[in-house]
């Protein structure tokens, strides 16, 4: 990090230990941040005025901006922002551009070991909280398999060098609609398994397909193959002791969407019903099972990891409470009439998560913008 710019892990470790000192102010335009921001962060749209090296919209703010707190300015990419930055440094702030601006921001992961925080033993749970996608390190041993990664493959490699851990295999818990997965390339470079259910293959080579009942070896311990068809024909969960990687069926306030596949009313009634079944399924698992979902939307609890028993107790998961109840009917109504936006770009993702194009251009741009992958 240099003296004029905060590095994007940075802010996302202040933010994640709820550190007061830190004021971040973003200055794109309103409809950018209402779509996608960082949690907590303070709009002030003047990016086009600064594109121009016009400040006075910002001087007029100067009174409402904390002086005795450290300002991380984010833009779209780094440039305004530096510009806002500097700015208020010439009027006695202490701030800085954050780097990459909102694109680092979403190149950011965050880890958290779960037997520390939950008890959970051999899982570490990597967050992006720029997406809201969330992957997994499963461990026993020596060995290791990754559950959900995205194309960043280094922060897995390195979470296992971290660890003496040798990464044995790889898994996506379904083909992914929000982000490129870069679990066949990290099974590729390490010459390793990479596991998908054969529903969710697409024109994909070299896949070690998954069915239900099915176990992946992860030193002295397995994870178990769970088929929870929903979100696509293929999703799968994986129990691994006492976890439960519930991948995009379940999440701690609500449920993976069932359009992405097919968006016509009939089909997605259809998928529907079939994830309503599997979630019965899954919370007929025992109270002490702790959830760990593939996506978080606007929770705050790091790890994200709750257990079962409290998630059926909660209220803030409305589609759970259906399953609950056995109100099959309720369920799918419900989610019919909710769906909201599609992820950003997702039938691009799809075709090359399916193997059915390659990734060229700038991949990462495709997977940026807000998680919209749960049936709100």
């Amino acid at each position: 990090m240099s003296n004029t710019n905060f590095d994007p892990a940075e802010v996302a470790r202040r933010i994640d230990e709820d550190e007061e000192d830190l004021f971040v102010l973003d200055v794109r335009n309103e409809d950018d941040y209402e779509e996608w921001r960082i949690d907590g962060s303070t709009n002030v749209p003047i990016y086009d005025e600064l594109l121009e090296y016009d400040y006075s919209t910002l001087e007029e703010h100067l009174d409402e901006l904390p002086k005795d707190t450290e300002i991380a300015v984010v833009c779209v990419a780094g440039i305004t922002s530096a510009r806002a930055a500097e700015f208020l440094r010439e009027h006695g702030f202490d701030a800085r551009s954050i780097d990459d601006g909102m694109n680092g921001w979403g190149r950011v992961h965050r880890q958290y070991d779960l037997e520390d925080a939950d008890g959970v033993e051999g899982v570490v749970q990597v967050v992006r909280p720029g997406t809201g996608c969330v992957s997994y390190l499963t461990h026993d041993g020596e060995a290791a398999v990754v559950v959900d990664p995205s194309q960043y493959i280094d922060q897995y490699l390195n979470a296992a060098d971290e660890r003496d851990l040798e990464i044995v295999g790889v898994a996506d818990s379904h083909a992914h609609a929000d982000h490129v997965s870069g679990a066949r390339r990290l099974a590729g470079e390490l010459d390793v398994p990479y596991y998908l259910h054969g529903d969710d293959a697409g024109d994909l080579e070299n896949v070690t397909t998954l069915e239900d009942g099915e176990t992946i070896p992860v030193g002295d311990r397995d994870l178990e193959v769970l088929h929870t068809p929903g979100h696509t024909p293929g999703s799968v969960s994986f129990r691994f002791g006492d976890a439960l990687l519930s991948g995009d069926t379940l999440f701690l306030r609500s449920v993976g969407r069932p359009d992405l596949e097919d968006g016509a009313e009939e089909a997605v009634r259809t998928a529907a019903s079939q994830l309503f079944d599997s979630l019965e399924r899954l919370t007929d698992l025992e109270d002490e099972t702790v959830v760990l979902p593939g996506h978080f939307s606007d929770e705050s609890i790091r790890p994200l990891a709750t257990e079962l028993g409290e998630l059926r107790e909660e209220t803030t998961n409305e589609l759970l409470s259906y399953v609950e109840d056995g109100d099959e009917n309720a369920f799918v109504e419900t989610i019919v009439e909710s769906l909201a936006d599609e992820p950003a770009n997702y039938n691009e993702i799809k075709q090359i998560n399916w193997g059915k194009e390659q990734p060229g251009g700038d991949v990462e741009a495709l997977e940026l913008g807000p998680n919209n992958c749960a049936a709100n």
